[in-house]
């Protein structure tokens, strides 16, 4: 992948090659940004950049070999380690190798896919993956030869939130003291979640938004209508693999969308009426019963479209980029109950749902009491 295969970021792009011709290449970076900005293209693509020698015109000519095999992921200096878990293929310490052919596949089909695509392409969207200590022993052991090709050695961490403390600190002391020409870019989207002793040992570079009309330029070369692409551009708010998603109406935000619906619709008709009381708790059993990263991608839908609806409420049109595509909803009506004396309770919440589910309590408990709280927030009254 070679950096105009990447979508904007003309800045970052400069930044990265201006570094390597200069021979300033730092050998622990961390690119941070939100999911669908391009931080994995980008980081596969300053590996190419480093690998093939390749110059700022990017040119093949006699690197054309190397610019071949990293295309298909398969140089032999270019290591990868990224979330997995056990699953029907692997029985018992899962590491990245086990997983390297699904990987090339989900790299080439779904470049700025997210977490959650990555889990169900490999058939584990009911297990929260991480990268382990078992991951960090085989990086250790492959970064500790030689390269095989005489020039850098490239380790991609994707989602290096996902790395547990054992696998962090293992990986600690190869950052401080890497190898020579050693390279190691730690790809992630919420940097408070890196360990500090790691974060500040690396070279940090933040991802900003894509642009509206880089996103729409590009879903226009997929064949949509200009009017259609700058409207999905728009929706996707910097996100262009959900832009992606709502172009192939493949976006689980769709069903997220309906699940917030059905919720707040209860919420609203369940004080003093029992019947609905009923509702939330079967509405609850149902989310329940879906995977814990699922339900830690639909609390943060809610966190997004509780956002929203405030921003509304004020009156910050311009900010407003959630458009929910269910019947008979309208996300302004609604607005008017998300206000100054519920928001904060309202996103803390939310927040606390999103711990509990990730420590792997119970969830038929958590959205359970998470309802009947929100069901009492959403009648609070406006000062």
């Amino acid at each position: 992948m070679l950096f105009k295969d990447v979508l904007g970021l003309e800045h970052i792009k400069s930044h990265l090659v201006s570094t390597a011709e200069s021979g300033r290449v730092a050998h622990a970076q961390l690119f941070i940004g939100n999911e669908g900005t391009g931080t994995l293209p980008m980081a596969i693509a300053y590996a190419q950049y480093l690998l093939c020698k390749n110059t700022n015109g990017e040119n093949h000519g006699e690197n054309e070999i190397c610019n071949v095999k990293c295309n298909s992921l398969s140089h032999p200096d270019l290591h990868f380690a990224f979330p997995v878990s056990n699953s029907d293929k692997i029985k018992s310490h899962a590491v990245s190798d086990n997983f390297l052919e699904d990987w090339r596949l989900f790299v080439k089909e779904q470049p700025y896919g997210n977490l959650f695509d990555w889990y169900r392409h490999i058939g584990i969207e009911k297990k929260q993956g991480q990268i382990g200590v078992d991951e960090a022993q085989d990086v250790v052991k492959k970064l500790s030869l030689k390269s095989y090709e005489g020039g850098y050695k490239i380790l991609v961490i994707w989602m290096a939130e996902k790395m547990n403390i054992a696998a962090s600190n293992k990986l600690l002391k190869l950052i401080e003291e890497p190898p020579a020409k050693t390279v190691l870019l730690l790809v992630a989207e919420d940097e408070e979640q890196i360990i500090n002793t790691i974060r500040s040992r690396c070279q940090i570079l933040h991802f900003p938004p894509l642009a509206e009309s880089a996103i729409a330029e590009a879903l226009i070369k997929n064949g949509l209508q200009e009017s259609e692409a700058n409207s999905i551009a728009h929706e996707a708010n910097g996100n262009f693999n959900k832009a992606l998603d709502l172009m192939n109406k493949d976006s689980e935000d769709l069903v997220f969308e309906r699940w917030f619906v059905q919720w707040v619709r209860s919420a609203f008709k369940a004080k003093g009426n029992k019947a609905a009381i009923q509702e939330l708790i079967l509405w609850s059993d149902e989310v329940a019963k879906t995977g814990r990263e699922v339900q830690k991608q639909f609390l943060n839908y809610c966190l997004r479209a509780i956002r929203q609806a405030l921003l509304l409420n004020y009156n910050v049109d311009e900010l407003v980029y959630l458009k929910i595509h269910v019947e008979k909803f309208d996300l302004s009506k609604f607005a008017p109950f998300v206000h100054e004396n519920n928001i904060e309770q309202i996103v803390e919440e939310l927040e606390k749902a999103i711990f509990h589910v990730e420590r792997n309590g119970n969830s038929k408990i958590i959205f359970t009491d998470l309802s009947i709280k929100l069901t009492r927030l959403l009648h609070a009254k406006a000062a």
